[in-house]
């Protein structure tokens, strides 16, 4: 089994309620580590790189904690199709 760091220095997002700024940490943690964990994905072939910057483009967000963490969910997923 390899061994996967991912370290994310910085997220801006522009507009967001700081309020609900764990729920968003939650769903992109849990996401990302559903995403790292699939052996479908091929994560154990990828080669390590760095990249310095992710634009995910402009998204939308539904109010309140749920919309947050499914935002995390988003940015996860957009992480997940860089890194693989």
């Amino acid at each position: 089994m390899k061994r996967i760091d991912v370290n994310i220095d910085r997220i801006v997002l522009r507009g967001f309620d700081p309020a609900n700024r764990q729920a968003f940490v939650s769903g992109l943690t849990a996401e990302l580590s559903r995403i790292l964990a699939d052996p479908a994905t091929g994560i154990g072939s990828a080669a390590a790189r760095r990249t310095p910057v992710l634009h995910v483009g402009k998204t939308s967000m539904e109010a309140g904690q749920a919309g947050a963490r499914k935002l995390g969910g988003g940015i996860a997923r957009a992480v997940g199709k860089e890194i693989i």
